[in-house]
């Protein structure tokens, strides 16, 4: 490291903030991170005690992201892959829907599945072979639509849309209307047929960590709010000021930097709760998806499908608004799993409300150019809602601010 190089901080130990240090780091330059948190990862984060590992809202990882193999030691996390399917329980029934071309035990269960038509299940095939030729950045500067509009005009069918497609996006979007624009479908669609849906051996939270254990533990300061930037000035919560040469807010930044709109940005929410259970799992890692629209429960999996040497504990995603208490939720959630699925639920162990799980974004683009991050002389800016809400945006936005700040010290032009 160089003795004379300048002071930079980062606010927000997320997965973007740790991205940028990392970039920084990798370039000779330290920088000091920020965050509110007793902990890393931000919205990425798990709660693991007592042999349980309870992720904040199921969360995965696709490991065709470009950004990951750049970023993270895939062996070291020893990540849980999800099979190339999903059940689906509608109308007292239970489909198996999958990617044969990538597990061919789907393909007779994909045939038979009375979720669609055989036209339906070949538009999957067609669209998946589609999108491998497309490339991220034709996806990114396609026109944008609703995803469900780009469904329909790909020529699925009602049936196909809303047994299928919609429980099964509305768990990844958080929103039940497929609302979401169709390059993020178009994104998604193409990560799933390349790679896998993966949670590492040790939760959701083994991203952050691995990123944080790359710095020097003195460039950490969790459990410090910061409340302003004003220039090359940071005030923290108690009272502290710091000066910074240059700085990454690695956060929404509305309620930080002066004559900046704050934004109100709008978030997509999801409450997960994990119950004890008797059932024994599935015999593999895969998700369960509830096609009615008169419940409440999204998706499910067992976490004793996904972890070695897991207790029986089955994991449940909301995503439906909805006015009910803790315990009418709890209560109605119960029901509907032994209505819909025959899966009885025990003692609740944890519930989460995440109100800010996804940022509710109207266009999208991959990821921001060094020179985009850049919000005045010293301040610039980076995290996934900038872009898109997904890890990949959060580590590529990261980095881009990052080189932003090193092409500013360098004196080169910023790309």
């Amino acid at each position: 490291m160089n003795d004379n190089q300048p002071h930079i901080t980062i606010i927000g130990a997320g997965v973007s903030g740790l991205t940028a240090a990392v970039t920084l780091q990798n370039a000779g330059y330290k920088a000091t991170v920020y965050d509110a948190n007793s902990f890393v990862g931000g919205r990425v984060s798990s709660d693991a005690t007592s042999g349980l590992i309870l992720d904040h809202g199921f969360q995965v990882m696709l490991d065709a992201y470009p950004a990951v193999n750049e970023f993270l030691d895939i062996e070291a996390l020893k990540l849980r892959k999800f099979v190339p399917g999903s059940l689906i329980f509608k109308d007292g029934k239970t489909h198996k829907l999958g990617d044969p071309t990538r597990d061919s035990s789907f393909l007779w269960s994909t045939i038979t599945a009375g979720v669609g038509s055989l036209k339906d299940k070949w538009l999957v095939y067609s669209l998946s072979r589609k999108l491998k030729q497309k490339s991220i950045h034709d996806i990114f500067t396609s026109p944008e639509t609703t995803t469900k509009i780009y469904l329909e005009n790909y020529g699925f069918s009602k049936k196909m849309i809303a047994s299928f497609f919609t429980p099964f996006y509305t768990g990844i979007f958080l929103e039940t209307k497929l609302a979401t624009s169709s390059r993020m479908f178009e994104f998604v669609f193409k990560m799933f047929t390349e790679g896998n849906a993966t949670i590492p051996a040790g939760g959701i939270k083994a991203i952050p960590e691995q990123l944080a254990a790359q710095l020097p533990e003195d460039s950490m300061h969790l459990n410090h709010k910061v409340t302003a930037v004003i220039g090359n000035e940071i005030s923290l919560e108690n009272g502290e000021k710091i000066k910074s040469d240059y700085t990454i807010v690695a956060t929404p930044a509305g309620d930080l930097v002066p004559n900046l709109p704050n934004e109100n940005m709008p978030w997509h929410q999801v409450t997960v709760l994990y119950f004890e259970t008797d059932h024994t799992g599935l015999d593999q890692a895969i998700i369960g998806l509830v096609a009615n629209d008169d419940v409440l429960i999204n998706n499910f999996h067992f976490l004793n499908d996904v972890f070695d040497n897991h207790r029986n504990i089955i994991s449940v995603s909301v995503i439906k608004k909805h006015q009910l208490s803790d315990q009418q939720l709890t209560e109605r959630v119960v029901k509907e799993l032994r209505e819909e699925t025959h899966i009885k639920a025990n003692e609740l162990v944890k519930l989460y409300h995440i109100k800010k799980a996804l940022p509710q974004l109207d266009s999208l683009n991959y990821c921001m150019n060094a020179s985009e991050t850049q919000l005045t002389d010293s301040v610039f800016l980076a995290g996934d809602q900038l872009s898109n809400g997904s890890l990949n945006a959060a580590m590529l936005n990261g980095k881009a601010a990052a080189n932003a700040v090193i092409s500013k010290i360098e004196g080169s032009v910023i790309l």
